[in-house]
């Protein structure tokens, strides 16, 4: 692999921003000083007035394949993602089949391997009696990023809602346990008085059908059972303003035993975004009122959200429309999540500092990968070079997702992202993705 000096760029890590020059060589950041001399015979990047940020991680994807790949597979999804600045990615197990065994999971690894442009890992499924399975994740420790349990419901054979099987996988698994949290009861509950209410219902009724109780007091019953067996938690996608008192920011993230996420989408849109966006916006947990936005924000900001994810969800335009009931939940959003945020890093809401924190350095700390997640001497070179000043519209045709669309259409993006470097390749450039490069499978530091 040819070296390359991305020269005179804007660092952004680990709390600065300062001028330098990054060597990269042998899929690895081997040098970072204010001057390189090239006599390397090194391909040189000019970066004056752009920024280099490490690779997003997102540890919250869902990219359909096997089973659903008439609306999305592992590799069009890589290709968005690089696209978009994220080099590494970790992929959900609700596919067809759902990944509830181990040569399932390792399946998925295999589709990876020969078709991910992007870093992957893959979280290891659960069901109410597969936990012999799931638990001999335990082996694999250093190779899979984490297990995965629907505390709410889902498709498939995915929510888990057996108290004894969730027990003994918190008591016993040696991984963190992601968990969606939505109370199944309360869903079901508010839907039936909802349609007692003897109208059609419509997209604006997700957020009272998935409302604030059924997300807190599912979180609150996986903080307790992580509470009770010393389990390592990681809680996706809050949503709502209630959820934060249960989290801390009064410890290091690193000595963090339970740590959350938060999602753009729920950053971004409101409730009041239905009236014009209508079941494009519909997703799990829901989009809700502007207060809860606010104090996402808020938490976001003062260190009780730890992490910045997409839960990206692609379905087609045909499984989106129709009526309400009909909608499948989830929306498309790994390509422009970096932009998004950066968008309100312009706006002044968060510094580029804190921006990276959450993207990149708190993912890799949460999850321990090994040797990503920070601009560093020796670790991969998993790397994004943004241009500040170049906008960029979103359109369906510079959009990469297999759906075929985006919420963001004709959004106006302040900021482009010029390269993209997964293992020091340049897998994006000049507006093409190298599809026939291959990213590597995420490694783990656990004891």
């Amino acid at each position: 692999m040819s070296k390359i000096i991305i020269k005179n760029t804007q660092i952004v890590n680990e709390g600065r921003i300062y001028t330098a020059d990054v060597l990269l060589s042998d899929q690895r950041i081997l040098k970072i000083d204010q001057v390189i001399d090239n006599k390397y015979n090194a391909r040189e990047i000019n970066g004056e007035n752009k920024y280099l940020l490490p690779g997003i991680i997102d540890d919250q994807v869902h990219f359909r394949e096997p089973g659903l790949t008439h609306k999305a597979n592992i590799h069009s999804e890589s290709c968005a993602a690089v696209a978009g600045g994220t080099t590494s990615f970790m992929e959900m197990p609700n596919t067809r089949p759902a990944a509830l065994t181990q040569a399932l999971l390792e399946e998925k690894y295999a589709i990876a391997a020969n078709s991910s442009p992007a870093n992957y890992s893959f979280f290891m499924g659960t069901s109410n009696d597969n936990e012999e399975e799931v638990l001999r994740t335990n082996e694999k420790k250093e190779d899979v990023c984490g297990i995965k349990i629907f505390m709410g419901s889902s498709t498939g054979n995915m929510l888990v809602d057996n108290h004894l099987t969730l027990d003994n996988i918190f008591r016993k698994s040696e991984l963190l346990i992601a968990t969606h949290c939505e109370d199944e009861r309360i869903i079901k509950s508010n839907l039936e008085k909802i349609l007692a209410e003897g109208r059609t219902l419509e997209a604006s009724d997700h957020p009272r059908i998935r409302d604030v109780e059924g997300c807190f007091e599912s979180s609150l019953m996986a903080i307790q059972l992580a509470k009770r067996n010393n389990t390592r938690l990681h809680i996706l996608h809050i949503s709502t303003a209630k959820e934060l008192q249960l989290f801390t920011n009064m410890i290091p993230l690193e000595d963090k035993r339970i740590t959350s996420e938060v999602c753009v989408h729920h950053l971004h849109f409101t409730a009041d975004d239905y009236a014009t966006l209508g079941n494009k916006i519909k997703c799990n947990p829901a989009i809700k009122s502007k207060e809860n936005k606010d104090a996402l924000w808020e938490a976001l900001l003062d260190d009780r959200l730890d992490v910045i994810a997409t839960d990206h969800a692609p379905h087609t335009m045909e499984e989106k429309f129709g009526s309400y009931i009909e909608s499948h939940a989830g929306l498309p959003l790994v390509q422009h999540s970096l932009q998004l945020m950066l968008h309100y890093h312009l706006k002044g809401k968060i510094s580029l500092e804190k921006m990276v924190q959450k993207m990149s350095h708190n993912v890799a700390t949460c999850f321990n990968i090994k040797e990503r997640g920070f601009i560093r001497e020796g670790y991969y070179a998993d790397l994004v070079l943004v241009d500040m000043n170049k906008q960029m519209t979103i359109t369906k045709e510079n959009t990469l997702y297999k759906c075929g669309w985006s919420p963001l259409e004709g959004f106006i993006m302040p900021a482009s992202i010029e390269k993209t470097f997964v293992n020091g390749h340049p897998v994006y450039e000049n507006n093409r993705v190298d599809s026939s490069y291959r990213g590597m499978r995420l490694k783990f530091t656990r004891n």
